[in-house]
Parts: C-alpha cells; structure tokens; sequence
C-alpha cells in the first residue's frame, strides 16, 4: 500500500527552525522563508551548535552577502509565483527591483554568480514545478493552469514545459496517473 502526502516545505521548515531556536533559548522572530530576526547576538558556541543541527535537516545557515540576496532573490520569485496576485502585472525585473531596492542588473549578476543559473531559469523551472503539482493534484484543465500562471497561451506553457521534462503536459500527467493506478494495485 501506498500513502500519497501533500506537505509544505515552509511550514516543515518553521517548524524545524522554531524547534532548534527554542531548544537553544533564544529570543527570535521569524520574519519570512528563510529568515529569522535574532533579538540578540548568539555565543559562538551555540551559534555553531544551531548551524551544526540545522545542517542535519539540510537547512544551511547563509552568512555571506552575496548568497544572502541570491536566498532573497529566490524568496521574492516563489512570493511572486504563490502569493502575489499584482505581480503579473508588471514586469518581473520591476517587481524584483521593487521588492528587493536592487537594480535588476546587480540581482541578476549575483543570482547568476551564486546559483548558477539566471533568474528566468529558475522561474521557468519553478512554474513547471507549479504545474506538474497541478496536474497531479487538482481537476484543471491546462488551459486554468495557464491563466493562473500568467502565461501567455497554453502553447507557450506546453513548450517550456516539455523543453524542461523532455514531455508534453499530458503525456506527463497520464505517465504519473498510470503510475499511481499500477502501483495501488
């Protein structure tokens, strides 16, 4: 048998981190994905104690600038993609400038320096990610999922998505409902 779950990675995260912050004793805030306010400077000891137990979780404590507006970056994108309802509307170098008080050429220069990949990159991929979810957990047409996701056509939507999965959409959502069939039986 098998047991299908649906789980939040920020949710586990602030969990995670809310557990190991506590343990310590320590006065903090959590101000966003990937963020946290400490209301004093920590001792080395447990500043080496708290980045050593959240290693174990594969969470990893950034400390230099560069990697520290690159996990800015990304937050601001996944913000953008889930949350923010205007920000389709403008242009996503706008809103990145906006959120982040950058120039998108700095934003982008250092994304690409620390992660490897541009900032449109990582969009695309994380909306394929999006809409893989979607067609494996919600009844809608593509046609939805590309309205939500601001694309511009169903086509354009199904060219990225088989550029990044080497499939068409539908041919990916009947490979994994196959899957789940076969494997439940």
């Amino acid at each position: 048998m098998n047991l299908y779950v649906k789980y939040n990675f920020e949710t586990i995260c602030r969990m995670l981190l809310r557990e190991q912050l506590d343990k310590l004793g320590l006065d903090y805030t959590i101000t966003g994905m990937g963020k946290v306010n400490l209301k004093r400077t920590i001792p080395m000891e447990k500043y080496q104690k708290l980045t050593a137990t959240l290693n174990t979780y594969g969470i990893e404590v950034i400390d230099n600038q560069k990697a520290i507006m690159a996990q800015c970056i990304k937050e601001a994108i996944i913000c953008m993609l889930h949350k923010d309802s205007a920000a389709p509307l403008v242009k996503v170098s706008a809103y990145l400038s906006d959120k982040l008080g950058e120039s998108y050429r700095t934003l982008s220069q250092v994304f690409s320096e620390v992660c490897h990949i541009s900032i449109e990159s990582f969009i695309i991929i994380h909306k394929i990610e999006i809409v893989k979810q979607l067609l494996l957990t919600e009844n809608i047409s593509l046609t939805e999922i590309s309205y939500r996701l601001h694309y511009s056509s169903v086509a354009h939507l199904s060219n990225q998505f088989k550029k990044i999965t080497g499939l068409t959409p539908t041919t990916f959502q009947k490979i994994a409902l196959h899957r789940r069939s076969f494997v439940n039986n």
